[in-house]
């Protein structure tokens, strides 16, 4: 029988938070800092002492391997990420990493030797915190970002990414963290929810069958600035009314395709000069619209687009946009759901079907393998705040699916 040690588990994430640069119960852990790199060094430790053998690539992401008895078969892998934006949780991204480590734990305690390599990845900055950009590490693992990334990407010191991994210890060329398609047999991932349903519903785990991917705009208007008191209101080009018009739009694109899963967001501001009796003369505003249907979300984009083609003609401002990212959104493969959802039967624990609208690194390993995800309850949907809070048995239930679905998919 597979037994997850919830006990241990439940001390090591409280262990990995306490490497954080906020005081608890915040977390705050940035990709590539003093504070990620003595967290490194302690996960790496954990899994040495598990008898997996450790590497890491040239942006850091870690491998940890448990050998199956056919090396030339593809491993199965799974895993998550351990950086935290400033002042989050600690079960964001940790739950998938330090579960996955228990899992692989179980299978070893319950004497199961794999056909199959079983992988543990810890995922370098998922979190855009840094660079701006989310899943760094999964997006170079599958080829969407390529080694010019290395000095494209800066952080808000002006340091471009080769010269922060370079200060962290990690060198060589970026070309050489991609992998091929089937590299890996299988990929699953353990996360909390980051939302209420499962909660609400009263049920303990949460089939992922399809993640939401972002397209993220960023548009820049430019008006005419002036004394806030002289410049009478018919004369005003404001970039800021503007700004506001085409945040509105993209509410009325999201809900008006009447699909639940099209989200649309305005979540970055800034204006320009900043005073309070200075008209504003330019704004920087990102977007962020999302859907499971790729075809959906770029209807919203041009929805959006004549929106504020509009707005421009008729406030008398230039309005200029830049799509910084749109990824395709991802299915998960039914046969990496079948191991979870047999899994979930074997210990009758009861499931739900359901689409993750947050994107995690699986949207990208699900570009080189099959792959597929499992949600657990998070308390009120709280996620990327202090109060951040999965249940010790809630964590234990999603390791021990996690842990039969590898040994399944193993074999």
């Amino acid at each position: 029988m597979i037994r997850i040690d919830g006990d241990q588990l439940t001390r090591e994430l409280e262990a990995l938070a306490g490497f954080s640069d906020a005081p608890a119960p915040a977390v705050t852990r940035v990709v590539f800092s003093e504070t990620d790199a003595k967290a490194r060094a302690w996960f790496k430790a954990q899994c040495a002492a598990a008898g997996l053998a450790v590497r890491e690539d040239a942006v850091g992401n870690t491998f940890a391997r448990y050998a199956g008895s056919d090396s030339s078969l593809p491993a199965v892998a799974t895993g998550s990420h351990i950086d935290a934006i400033p002042h989050a949780g600690r079960y964001d991204g940790t739950v998938g990493v330090l579960g996955g480590l228990e899992a692989i734990r179980a299978i070893q305690r319950a004497g199961i030797r794999p056909r199959r390599s079983i992988e543990l990845i810890q995922f370098t900055s998922e979190e855009p915190t840094r660079f701006g950009i989310g899943c760094l590490g999964s997006r170079l693992m599958c080829g969407s970002r390529d080694a010019k990334s290395g000095t494209s990407l800066k952080d808000k010191e002006d340091r471009t990414l080769d010269e922060v991994r370079a200060a962290a210890g990690f060198a060589g060329s970026l070309e050489t963290v991609r992998l091929a398609r089937g590299h890996y047999a299988a990929f699953l991932e353990l996360h909390i929810e980051q939302g209420p349903l499962l909660e609400r519903a009263g049920i303990p785990l949460g089939l992922v069958t399809a993640i939401a991917a972002p397209a993220t705009m960023r548009v820049t208007i430019e008006g005419e600035g002036g004394h806030a008191g002289a410049v009478l209101m018919p004369d005003r080009r404001d970039a800021f009314l503007a700004a506001a018009e085409i945040a509105l739009a993209v509410e009325a694109a999201a809900k008006g395709t009447g699909a639940i899963d099209s989200v649309g967001t305005c979540g970055l501001c800034d204006i320009f000069p900043g005073a309070v009796n200075s008209i504003p003369s330019r704004v920087r505003m990102d977007l962020d619209i999302r859907d499971i249907d790729e075809a959906r979300r770029e209807k919203m984009l041009e929805q959006i687009a004549r929106a504020s083609d509009e707005i421009a003609a008729r406030r008398k401002v230039k309005i200029t946009r830049e799509t910084l990212n749109a990824d395709p959104p991802c299915t998960c493969d039914t046969r990496a759901l079948a191991a979870l959802r047999g899994a979930a039967q074997k210990h009758d624990l009861k499931f739900q079907e359901m689409v993750s609208r947050a994107y995690h690194d699986s949207l990208f390993m699900s570009r080189i393998a099959p792959t597929a995800m499992v949600f657990i309850p998070c308390r009120g949907g709280v996620s990327h705040r202090p109060d951040e809070y999965a249940s010790p048995e809630a964590i234990a239930q999603g390791a021990l699916v996690l842990a039969e679905a590898l040994a399944e998919l193993a074999a």
